[in-house]
This record gives structure tokens, C-alpha cells and sequence, in this order.
């Protein structure tokens, strides 16, 4: 691993996507540097996925792209994991995944990653 790559702080962005809008995502993701894995083997567009049911009740002053104010929504979502490498990747694939994300308000988090 490059001294260079080891220096540079490691992210894991976390989101949540119905099934339908995930590879619009992920692809949005990766173009802004996300699930570039460092060292050797040049790996690139690594992720984690898993399927689950995300709930939510649009409030009165939401614009949902599924469902309606005030009522539940129950919806097949996907978790997607992946590593973003450097604090300027990490805030372009957030901005990239709110860009491409169909949720008026998509659900993310990014975790720091400690290097041991």
C-alpha cells in the first residue's frame, strides 16, 4: 500500500435505495471515486448490499416520490456499503448519491474508518 493511500482518511458510506434505483446509485458513486479499494489489485466498484423492508410517513410539507403525506410506507430497499477513500471522495459521492437518489430526502451515513 502507497504511503500516500495509507495517509488518507477511510469513510464508510452507508445508504438506503428502493430496489429499483440502486445501480442508478451505486453507478453515481463510483464515477465520484467511491468503492475504490486500495493496494495493489486496483479493485474498483466494491460494495455490500442487502435487501430489507425501509418504512416512513411523508409529513404534511414532504414531496414523496413513493406514497403520501401522512400515510406508512412500506418499501423493498437495499443497504449499500462501500469505502470512499479521502474526505473530497466521500463528499462527492454523497453529493452524487443525493444527485441520483429518487428520495426527495435520502437516507445515508457516512462512518470513519480507523486504520489499525
Amino acid at each position: 500500500m502507497s504511503a500516500t493511500l495509507t495517509a488518507a482518511a477511510r469513510f464508510k458510506l452507508v445508504f438506503f435505495a428502493p430496489t429499483s434505483a440502486v445501480e442508478t446509485c451505486k453507478s453515481a458513486i463510483f464515477a465520484a471515486g467511491a468503492g475504490h479499494y486500495p493496494g495493489s489489485g486496483g479493485y474498483t466498484e466494491c460494495a455490500w448490499t442487502s435487501l430489507g423492508t425501509g418504512q416512513f410517513r411523508p409529513g404534511d410539507a414532504a414531496n414523496p416520490n413513493i406514497g403520501k403525506v401522512g400515510e406508512l410506507e412500506k418499501v423493498e430497499e437495499a443497504r449499500v456499503e462501500t469505502l470512499c477513500v479521502g474526505n473530497d471522495v466521500t463528499r462527492r459521492a454523497v453529493e452524487a448519491l443525493k444527485g441520483a437518489h429518487p428520495y426527495e430526502e435520502p437516507a445515508y451515513e457516512v462512518y470513519k474508518i480507523e486504520d489499525f
